[in-house]
C-alpha cells in the first residue's frame, strides 16, 4: 500500500488525496477558492433577500427571482468544483456529466431572461412579469436537464454492447462526447451574449447598464468555454499531459463561477436599492396639490377685504342681516358671586346643554328675504295710498 502523500491522514481513501496533497498544489488552490466561492454566495443570498424590504423600483424588484436563481446555480457550480478535484470514480463521475451542464444552463437561462427583458423594455415600453420570466427561465433550464438524464441514461446505464461489463463505464466517457452534450448549453451561451446587446442603446442608463453587465459576463463565459474546451479536446494532448483534463475543468468551473459573481451578481445587487427614475419628485413649476376653490382664491389675494361675503348675491332680494355688536372679553371667574357650591344651584349637563342651545338661537337671527321697493327714495315697502287712508 502507497504511503499518504504530504498533507493527507494515512487513513484518508486514495481518491481525496487532491484536496490535502501539498505537492500537488493545483487542488490545495482550487479547493481553496471553491470554498470561498460558497461562502460569498451564501453571504450574497442572505443580502439580496434582506434587501427587497427596501426595493423602491419595481421593475428591478421584478428581477429579484432571477438573480436569486443564478446565485443558487453559482453555489452550485462551487460545490461541482470538488467534484474534479476528488479521484475518479462512479458517483463523482455521473455528477461531473450530470451537473455540468444543469447548473452552467440554469445561470446561462436566467441571464437570457433578464437580457430578454432589457430588449423587451426598449421595444415596447414595458417588459414582461416577474412569474413570465420565472417560468421561460425554468423552461430552458428544464430542457438541459432532460438532454442530460437521456444522455446519461443511454451512455452509463444501459447496457454495453456485448454483454461485457465495463467498470465505472461513466468515467470513461471519451472528451468529444462530453463536450457535444454541451452544445444546448453552448447555444444558451451565445444567446446571452447577443440579446443584451439592443438594450446599450436603451435611454435609461440605469438599464443601458445592466446590458453591459450581462453582456460582459456572457463574453467573459464564453472565452473560459473556448479556452477549456481547446484544452481539453487538443491542448493537453499536444502538450503530453491527459492528466491535466480534472484540473482544466475544476478551474474552469471555479473561474466562470467567480464571473457570474463579480460580473453580474454583486453590481445588480448594489444597484439594487436605487431609486426609481420614473418615480421622481415634480419640479417647481408642477402642481402637486389640487386646485383651490374660487372662493378661496379670492379670499387669498385679497387679505386687506374687512369683511368677506361668502354668498352669492341676487338683484331681486336683499339679504337682513343683524348688526354685530362688539364682543366684550369675558372673565371666567365672573358667575362666582362667593357663596359654598353646595348651597347654589348645580344644573346637570343636559340643562347645560338645553340652556345653551337656547342662547345660541335668540344671538342668531335667520336673514329674511324681502321684495325690494318699487320707489327708491321710500323707507317702507307699503304703497303711499295705504299711509294716507283713515284708519
Amino acid at each position: 500500500m502507497a504511503s499518504a502523500p504530504k498533507g493527507c491522514g494515512p487513513s484518508m481513501s486514495s481518491i481525496y488525496y487532491n484536496l490535502c496533497d501539498l505537492t500537488t498544489v493545483w487542488g490545495v488552490v482550487v479547493e481553496s477558492i471553491a470554498a470561498a466561492g460558497v461562502v460569498t454566495s451564501f453571504v450574497l443570498f442572505v443580502v439580496l433577500m434582506a434587501s427587497l424590504p427596501f426595493v423602491t423600483d419595481k421593475k428591478r424588484k421584478a428581477m429579484v427571482a432571477l438573480q436569486a436563481g443564478i446565485l443558487i446555480f453559482t453555489l452550485g457550480l462551487f460545490g461541482l468544483t470538488f467534484a474534479f478535484i476528488v479521484g475518479r470514480y462512479s458517483t463523482s463521475c455521473a455528477a461531473r456529466r450530470f451537473l455540468f451542464g444543469v447548473l452552467f444552463s440554469g445561470c446561462l437561462a436566467c441571464l437570457l431572461m433578464h437580457g430578454l427583458w432589457l430588449a423587451l423594455l426598449e421595444r415596447r415600453g414595458r417588459g414582461p412579469r416577474s412569474w413570465m420570466l420565472c417560468l421561460g427561465a425554468l423552461g430552458l433550464w428544464l430542457v438541459e436537464v432532460i438532454i442530460n438524464t437521456e444522455w446519461l441514461v443511454i451512455t452509463v446505464i444501459r447496457s454495453p454492447v456485448g454483454g461485457v461489463i465495463v467498470p465505472d463505464l461513466s468515467c470513461s466517457i471519451a472528451n468529444q462526447d462530453f463536450v457535444l452534450s454541451l452544445i444546448y448549453v453552448m447555444i444558451l451561451l451565445l444567446a446571452v451574449v447577443l440579446i443584451p446587446v439592443p438594450s446599450l442603446t436603451h435611454k435609461r442608463k440605469q438599464w443601458h447598464r445592466d446590458g453591459a453587465f450581462i453582456l460582459a459576463t456572457g463574453i467573459f463565459t464564453l472565452a473560459i468555454w473556448v479556452a477549456w474546451i481547446v484544452m481539453y479536446i487538443h491542448g493537453n494532448r499536444v502538450a503530453g499531459n491527459p492528466s491535466w483534463d480534472d484540473p482544466t475543468l475544476a478551474v474552469a468551473v471555479v473561474s466562470n463561477a467567480w464571473v457570474f459573481l463579480f460580473l453580474y451578481t454583486i453590481p445588480e445587487i448594489c444597484f439594487l436599492t436605487q431609486e426609481d427614475p420614473d418615480q421622481e419628485q415634480p419640479h417647481d413649476g408642477d402642481h402637486v396639490y389640487p386646485a383651490r376653490s374660487l372662493v378661496y382664491d379670492n379670499i387669498l389675494k385679497e387679505p386687506e377685504a374687512p369683511h368677506h361675503n361668502l354668498y352669492l348675491e341676487n338683484k331681486a332680494f336683499s339679504m337682513d342681516e343683524p348688526a354685530t355688536a362688539p364682543t366684550k372679553p369675558v372673565s371666567p371667574y365672573g358667575a362666582y358671586n362667593g357663596q359654598v357650591r353646595s348651597c347654589v344651584y348645580q344644573p346637570t349637563e343636559i340643562a347645560l346643554i338645553a340652556k345653551g342651545l337656547k342662547k345660541l338661537d335668540q344671538d342668531m337671527m335667520i336673514p329674511r328675504a324681502r321684495a325690494p321697493s318699487l320707489n327708491p327714495g321710500s323707507s317702507s315697502s307699503l304703497p303711499r295710498s295705504a299711509e294716507s287712508s283713515p284708519s
